[in-house]
């Protein structure tokens, strides 16, 4: 049976995509211009464009295949996850060059510049994994855009009012996603949620996939770390990678001796693991500028891999019935809870190298602030996002439409007949 909202999906999608697309053609063509620092420098481009690799292999295929555990969600999940990638990246330029443009009347863009966006993108890929296989793209596609403005805003704000340096903003980013999402999935609640989706399941060969995305964020999440870090501190910048890779490495082995005990069967649950694994390079991310001792990295990570366990375990289902948030991918569970306990290991971390009080109290009450703030932003954000998404000139997907590939794409046997049409056999 065809879809109900296929043919207000393209009255909505494709003008939308061309609007947004040729609005950005029409700023990048009027107000941007390729910066000439460093051109001539070889060594200086490499070192960028292996970073710029390696945070694309994150957003494209790590976040892309992770999204791919739905049996029946495939192609969306990957799919969906590209589009509103390059969306939000060349949205999160246009947001980061605005005071580029009012010093020198042009946004200027280079390989930093784009890494920079694609780390704001990555918040807004968060975020959606709250509700993953309940909305359609439209609704992808508007909430990558407020939530990067959202968070953008927020990095203004921490920079403008505390002072705070970039680094330490762009690392809230999993806070910020997965509050904005629970706002999110809050708001858009369905009724019957509790019951669950006929759809909502996976098998072998979309757990595979998925797991094969969780395996791209593991192995390059040392780079994200580490990528806004001083270069010309080297000596940083290789802790940041050293740092994430033990603590990553302390998650894995935790997440699995965890998933085994709380398992009925005393068996290891794949889709499980594979967001529970990542949790210490969450947790290390937000804490790293602190972080001086290997063992200090690995207990971090230990320490995330048992909450971000449990929180998968037993969180999820009391959210669900107690504060009727249906998040699809844990996303709490995976970002929310490591990113606040990297948080609080940087408090913690910080005060005790403080040998005046005073100074301590100064940090913790700014560092509380900083909290405070991001926290606000996007529970903010989120509402009025959510709110803006519950209007149903959007569509949004019938429940028995939820977490189905063809409501959007051709699959299966509308495929078979669009290429060969000939070989339908006509009543």
């Amino acid at each position: 049976m065809a879809p109900q909202y296929a043919p207000s999906l393209r009255s909505r999608l494709a003008p939308l995509l061309l609007f947004l697309q040729t609005g950005f053609i029409i700023i990048f063509a009027f107000s941007c211009e390729l910066s000439r620092y460093g051109a001539g420098d070889g060594k200086t481009f490499s070192c960028f464009y292996a970073e710029f690799q390696d945070v694309n292999v994150m957003v494209i295929l790590g976040f892309g295949f992770l999204c791919s555990f739905l049996m029946r969600y495939g192609f969306s999940g990957s799919g969906f996850n590209l589009l509103v990638a390059v969306m939000a990246t060349q949205w999160a330029i246009i947001l980061n060059g605005v005071e580029s443009w009012y010093d020198r009347g042009k946004i200027i863009i280079d390989l930093r510049s784009i890494l920079e966006a694609e780390m704001c993108t990555a918040s807004a890929l968060i975020s959606i994994g709250t509700v993953l296989g309940k909305t359609n793209p439209v609704h992808l596609i508007l909430i990558a855009l407020l939530e990067v403005s959202g968070f953008v805003l927020n990095e203004w704000v921490l920079q403008t009012l505390l002072k705070v340096r970039p680094h330490n903003g762009i690392m809230l980013l999993h806070i910020f996603g997965a509050f904005f999402g629970l706002m999110l999935t809050w708001i858009l609640y369905r009724k019957g949620s509790e019951k669950g989706f006929e759809k909502d399941k996976f098998d072998r060969k979309s757990g595979l996939f998925s797991m094969l995305g969780s395996l791209f964020l593991w192995m390059f999440w040392p780079s994200f770390n580490a990528i806004l870090v001083n270069s010309h501190t080297p000596f940083r910048k290789d802790w940041a990678v050293c740092g994430t890779y033990l603590a990553l490495a302390s998650s894995a082995v935790t997440a699995a001796a965890v998933s085994v005990l709380s398992s009925p069967w005393g068996k290891l649950n794949l889709i499980q693991m594979q967001s529970t694994i990542l949790a210490g390079g969450v947790a290390v991310g937000v804490s790293m500028p602190v972080i001086q001792l290997p063992w200090e990295a690995m207990a971090i990570g230990f320490t995330a891999a048992i909450i971000s366990t449990l929180g998968y375990k037993y969180l999820k289902i009391h959210m669900l019935l107690a504060f009727e948030s249906h998040d699809t991918c844990a996303i709490l569970s995976t970002h929310g809870l490591p990113g606040l306990l990297g948080w609080l290991a940087h408090l913690v971390l910080q005060i005790k190298d403080f040998d005046d009080h005073t100074l301590a109290i100064r940090f913790a009450v700014f560092h509380i602030g900083t909290l405070l703030i991001t926290i606000t932003i996007s529970l903010t954000m989120g509402i009025l996002t959510g709110f803006l998404l519950k209007w149903n000139f959007w569509r949004p997907p019938q429940n028995k439409k939820c977490f189905d590939d063809q409501a959007f794409w051709e699959v299966c046997n509308q495929f078979y007949i669009c290429i060969f049409p000939h070989n339908v056999v006509r009543k």
